[in-house]
């Protein structure tokens, strides 16, 4: 079956049964450029959705295409060597691209002028003007581009964004945020010249604006590669941020650690009016302070509550589960997605900016 998608404007390819299809959730037919790696993620998310279905693959490795094929049995003659291939055999409703960030151009360019909707990997690209060619193309075409920051979507990060939404804890004065992890990769990232800024924390500048609704005004940086590190390109940095709702964020991390790590969304601490709300060990700890005050050696101080728990929101869908989700909404029946190519540029100028900084030992200032 196939339909006029008023909101993108490009025919879309459904799959259902045929027999009892009535009662039946369409499917979209998706490619899936890039099949290893981070592939696999994808791979998983697919075949379990309710929701989405594979048209095709492209892979230009043949070893991994075979691999692949045995492991989630595939059907290899949908395994095509090239997107212009697959769009050739197929009629996709979608494109998900989970190849390196330097292609990211080339195949979300290929895809917008077909008139079919991308769920791109992050980053956007690894530079900002082949950024700027894909929200350009986007924008020219009126068709769909997301980018995959599935960070946001983790229960924790939505309920610390419900916290924060609450307002209970009144204004946000500083973030302090620490990442360290060391992942042996191997690949593209290995020789990235900024991999931690670039491929990993770009997370926690999108779970930035995210949680604070706010952007940075002025940014200053330094970067650094350890002697250890198996990276070619600057693995550790330490940035501070200046926020146009007046915040400061202090961010400090490494993708070389030698231990002592912390989980990928990082540990955050958020000083605010009220309290301290800490993002810790992928749980949500709030501690109110008091109104009373007390004296302890000599000083006056605030009495604060004990540190607790914020229970938990529930989600039917996290992570890339609940983007593939979103970008299944968004394109059959026209329901706004928040990590657009359009939104997404503005967590990528980070990224870029604290370059410049790195490059010129300068703060840059920047207009929102």
């Amino acid at each position: 079956m196939s339909s006029d998608c008023a909101v993108t404007g490009c025919r879309l390819s459904f799959w259902y049964p045929k027999k009892g299809w009535e009662d039946t959730v369409f499917m979209l037919r998706v490619i899936q450029v890039g099949i290893g790696g981070m592939g696999n993620t994808w791979l998983k998310t697919v075949l379990a959705s309710k929701e989405v279905a594979f048209a095709g693959f492209v892979e230009i490795n043949p070893a991994i295409a075979a691999q692949q094929a045995r492991q989630y049995g595939l059907d290899q003659s949908l395994i095509f060597d090239s997107l212009d291939q697959a769009l050739t055999a197929v009629r996709p409703g979608g494109v998900i691209d989970v190849t390196p960030p330097r292609f990211h151009k080339e195949v979300s360019l290929r895809a917008l002028d077909a008139g079919i909707p991308v769920l791109s990997e992050k980053p956007l690209s690894d530079n900002m003007a082949d950024a700027q060619a894909i929200v350009q193309k986007a924008n020219e075409t009126g068709i769909l581009h997301m980018v995959t920051q599935n960070y946001r979507y983790s229960v924790p990060a939505q309920t610390l964004k419900r916290l924060l939404q609450s307002g209970e804890m009144g204004r946000v004065g500083s973030v302090t945020v620490e990442f360290f992890k060391g992942p042996h990769f191997g690949g593209f990232r290995d020789e990235m010249a900024y991999p931690l800024i670039i491929d990993m924390s770009i997370h926690h500048w999108d779970m930035m604006r995210f949680f604070l609704e706010s952007e940075p005004v002025v940014i200053y940086g330094q970067s650094w590669n350890p002697p250890w590190s198996w990276y070619r390109g600057d693995a550790s940095a330490s940035v501070t941020l200046e926020l146009a709702s007046g915040a400061r964020v202090a961010y400090n991390a490494s993708w070389c650690s030698s231990g002592h790590e912390t989980s990928w969304n990082g540990t955050w601490r958020f000083e605010c009016e009220n309290g301290i709300i800490l993002f810790e060990n992928d749980q949500v700890y709030v501690q109110h302070k008091t109104a009373e005050h007390e004296s302890r050696g000599g000083f006056w101080q605030y009495r604060n509550d004990e540190m607790a728990l914020v229970e938990p929101v529930q989600l039917e869908y996290t992570a890339q589960g609940y983007l593939l989700h979103e970008f299944y909404e968004a394109v059959t029946l026209g329901k706004p997605a928040a990590t657009t190519c359009q939104d997404n540029i503005k967590s990528l100028g980070i990224v870029f900016d604290i370059i410049q900084s790195f490059k010129t030992g300068s703060p840059v200032r920047r207009s929102v």
